[in-house]
């Protein structure tokens, strides 16, 4: 039997059995993946309906403001905006981007929201798919479109500068932010005890109904002939999870795995034996971001990163016949 561990926030607080409740599930679909809602409902919890056109509507938005897919979204828009000019942005828009360029900065550009033009260079946008690297030539000539550093935003007024040729890509915070959203709705409607996921990446608050937490197995990495990391389970209770890893989009070409986590320093899939990161943070929408760019700066250079910053993250890597784990100090504190 493989090997389980479980992680638990060091403020869950005990159980508090409470008889009148029960697990409540709702869902829909988002972002071309699902979302699913459980909550602990009493009495007095508004109609599941209810509960679940008001968390659709929230995610509704993000993808009217946020898809690369949608042509008619503010963020295609703004791509399609000729050079020089300012444009308003929604809260919910600015949030994020503001969000994405402060990880761009911490991160020394291993996450940049401009990544656009490499990730449709290489198959993983809305332009079609590929099995095979794109030309040197066309790698170098994406890379020139990208920079986060020409962005420019006015906070007071939510605008945000299009210098000319940017192409946004904000698919690795948005998905984080509409959990954190959805987690919004439900506090809002009085609900204080629920899980959200959207498309694997989840956010908790309080306990079920008979007190025990809400258990979630950290996303673990699985390939024929390597043995899997341990079951991990983690309480989360005031936390969000999001990973990235190598094997959720790819292709192979020439024994070589290309995945979608994309480098904007070298234009090319992040390379090197790391398979995932998982990070956990209070903000669904910071914990995507953070994964991203920890994946992206590698196990020792994003291993650091972590350390320095306490976040709470463990990076799995592909070693022969298996997989080897390394936590950090943040993490490795909530193992018992």
């Amino acid at each position: 039997m493989a090997e389980r561990r479980v992680l638990i926030p060091l403020g869950l607080a005990p159980p508090v059995r409470r008889r009148e409740a029960r697990v409540a599930v709702t869902g829909g679909r988002t972002m071309g993946t699902t979302w699913c809602v459980k909550l602990a409902a009493n009495p007095e919890t508004p109609p599941l309906d209810r509960l679940r056109e008001s968390v659709q509507a929230v995610l509704d938005r993000v993808v009217a403001q946020m898809s690369t897919w949608e042509p008619a979204s503010d963020l295609c828009r703004f791509n399609r905006a000729p050079a020089g000019t300012w444009h308003p942005l929604l809260p919910e828009f600015f949030a994020v981007l503001d969000c994405a360029l402060a990880a761009a900065r911490d991160s020394g550009g291993a996450y940049d929201p401009t990544i656009a033009p490499l990730v449709d260079l290489w198959g993983f946008g809305p332009a079609p798919g590929r099995d095979t690297p794109p030309p040197t030539e066309a790698v170098a000539e994406a890379l020139a479109a990208t920079g986060w550093r020409r962005l420019a935003l006015d906070r007071p007024t939510r605008h945000a500068l299009q210098p000319g040729g940017i192409r946004l890509d904000l698919s690795a915070v948005a998905k984080g932010y509409g959990v954190d959203l959805a987690a919004g709705q439900l506090e809002a409607a009085g609900v204080r005890d629920y899980l959200v996921e959207v498309g694997g990446e989840l956010r908790g608050a309080g306990t079920k109904p008979d007190g025990s937490p809400w258990w979630v197995a950290l996303e673990r990495p699985t390939e024929p002939g390597r043995t899997p990391p341990p079951e991990t389970r983690i309480a989360l209770h005031g936390l969000s999870i999001a990973t990235s890893g190598d094997y959720r989009r790819c292709f192979v070409s020439g024994g070589r795995r290309y995945a979608h986590t994309i480098d904007p320093r070298t234009g090319h899939p992040a390379a090197g034996d790391l398979a995932s990161v998982t990070v956990l943070h209070p903000s669904c929408m910071h914990a995507d971001a953070l994964a991203t760019a920890l994946f992206v700066l590698g196990e020792d250079a994003g291993g650091a990163h972590a350390r320095r910053r306490a976040i709470p993250a463990v990076f799995v890597s592909r070693v022969p016949g298996g997989y080897a784990e390394r936590l950090t100090p943040a993490l490795a504190a909530m193992l018992e």
